[in-house]
C-alpha cells in the first residue's frame, strides 16, 4: 500500500491550481425515487450486500478517527486474493478519482491521451482540462477497442485507456488485444485498463500482469457489482512507482471508514460475485433477446449495461421513456441512434420492456 505523508501532500498541493430468493436480490429502498425505474447510471439495484451494510453501520461508531488501518486492510486483502504485493494496491474514494489522477500524471501538452469512442468520458475530460491532446478511436466491427488503430493514433501518447468491459457498450476487448497494446504502445507511455465491470464478464482480469509490467495500471471499483456507488470506493493496481505518481494528486484522501469496512466485507463474501453475476447475465440476456426479437440491434454486452440501436434519435427515446418513469441513457455523439440501458432488477427490466414496447 503506497503512502504519502500529509506534509508532503500539503507541499505538493500548493503547486497544483440467484438466482432464487436472496436477500440482496431485493432492490435497495430508494424513497425519493420510488416511482422511478433508474436504468441510467449503471448502478446496482441491490445495493451493498447484507454483510457490507452491517459492516458499514459499524463504521459509524469509528467515524471520529481516520480509518487508515481499514484502508491498509482493504489493500492487503485485495492483494492477497489476487496474488500481488500490498504495495501494488492503492485505495481511493472511487476509481473515478484514480482515473483522473492517472490522466494528470501520465499526460501533458506534448504527451496525449488515446482512447476509444464511445467509451467512458472521464479521461477525455481530465485530459482536456490540462490541454493534453486527445485522440479518440472508433470501436471495431465487434464493438471492441480497435487496438491497432489506437496504437497508430498518436506515437507520442503518454497514456492509452482501455475500459474492459467497455462503458457504454458492455463489450469485451480480448486479452490478446490488451497484450498487443501493452507491448506496442509508445515508449514511456502507460496503459490504463479500467476494470470497473470485469466481475460481470467471463473474460479474465489483467490485474496479475502488474507483477511483470511497471507501465500498466488497472482500476477497480466497488460501485458496480458490489452495489456501493454511493460509498465512493475504488482501487488502483500497479507498480509502486506508478501509484506514487497518482498519490501526488490525492493519495492521502482516505475514503470513509464505513466505505472501507463495507469493501472489506464485500471482498470476504465469496458467494456474492457469482450470484450477482449470474442474475445480471440472466436479466441482461433475456432483455437483449426480447429486443432482438422486435428488430433492434444490441451490443454483445458482458457488463451490467448494453446499448440499443433505436433507429431514431436516441435522445427522443430517452425523453419518451422518462415521461413513463423509466430513466435510461445516455447518448454518445458519434452513436446518435444508440442509447445505453443499465440492467436493473427483474421488476425494473419488466417495466422497461413494457414501456419500451408501448413507446418505441
Amino acid at each position: 500500500m503506497v503512502s504519502v505523508s500529509r506534509r508532503s501532500l500539503l507541499a505538493l498541493g500548493a503547486a497544483l491550481p440467484l438466482l432464487g430468493r436472496l436477500d440482496w436480490a431485493v432492490a435497495a429502498p430508494a424513497p425519493a425515487n420510488a416511482d422511478k425505474v433508474l436504468l441510467n447510471y449503471n448502478e446496482s439495484p441491490y445495493g451493498p450486500s447484507t454483510a457490507a451494510r452491517e459492516a458499514m453501520q459499524r463504521g459509524i461508531a469509528t467515524a471520529g478517527r481516520y480509518p487508515y488501518k481499514h484502508m491498509y486492510a482493504l489493500a492487503g486483502l485485495f492483494a492477497q486474493q489476487h496474488g500481488i504485493a500490498e504495495e501494488q494496491v492503492a485505495v481511493f474514494a472511487g476509481s473515478m478519482a484514480a482515473l483522473r489522477y492517472a490522466v494528470l500524471a501520465f499526460t501533458s501538452e506534448t504527451r496525449g491521451l488515446v482512447m476509444a469512442t464511445p467509451s467512458y468520458e472521464v479521461p477525455r475530460q481530465a485530459a482536456e482540462s490540462r490541454k493534453a491532446p486527445v485522440r479518440e478511436v472508433g470501436l471495431n466491427a465487434d464493438h471492441a477497442h480497435d487496438v491497432p488503430a489506437m496504437l497508430a493514433a498518436d506515437p507520442q501518447a503518454g497514456m492509452l485507456y482501455v475500459c474492459n468491459p467497455n462503458n457504454p457498450t458492455g463489450t469485451i476487448t480480448s486479452t490478446e488485444a490488451i497484450r498487443q497494446a501493452l507491448t506496442n504502445k509508445p515508449k514511456g507511455s502507460v496503459l490504463v485498463v479500467d476494470e470497473a465491470y470485469i466481475d460481470f464478464a467471463d473474460t479474465p482480469s489483467v490485474v496479475s500482469w502488474v507483477k511483470e509490467h511497471d507501465d500498466l495500471l488497472v482500476l477497480r471499483t466497488f460501485s458496480k457489482i458490489y452495489g456501493m456507488a454511493g460509498a465512493r470506493l475504488g482501487l488502483a493496481i500497479g507498480h509502486p512507482a506508478l501509484l506514487e505518481r497518482l498519490a501526488v494528486f490525492g493519495g492521502d484522501n482516505v475514503p470513509a471508514g464505513s466505505s472501507l469496512l463495507g469493501g472489506l466485507a464485500s471482498l470476504e463474501d465469496v458467494k456474492l460475485l457469482p450470484q450477482r453475476k449470474a442474475l445480471n447475465a440472466q436479466l441482461r440476456d433475456e432483455t437483449i433477446t426480447w429486443l432482438k426479437g422486435r428488430g433492434f440491434t444490441c451490443t454483445a454486452s458482458q457488463a451490467n449495461c448494453f446499448m440499443i440501436n433505436v433507429k431514431q434519435p436516441a435522445e427522443q427515446v430517452i425523453e419518451k421513456l422518462a415521461t413513463q418513469g423509466v430513466l435510461i441513457g445516455r447518448v454518445w455523439k458519434n452513436w446518435p441512434q444508440w442509447v445505453r440501458v443499465t440492467v436493473g432488477s427483474k421488476r425494473e427490466m419488466e417495466r422497461f420492456r413494457e414501456v419500451f414496447a408501448a413507446t418505441v
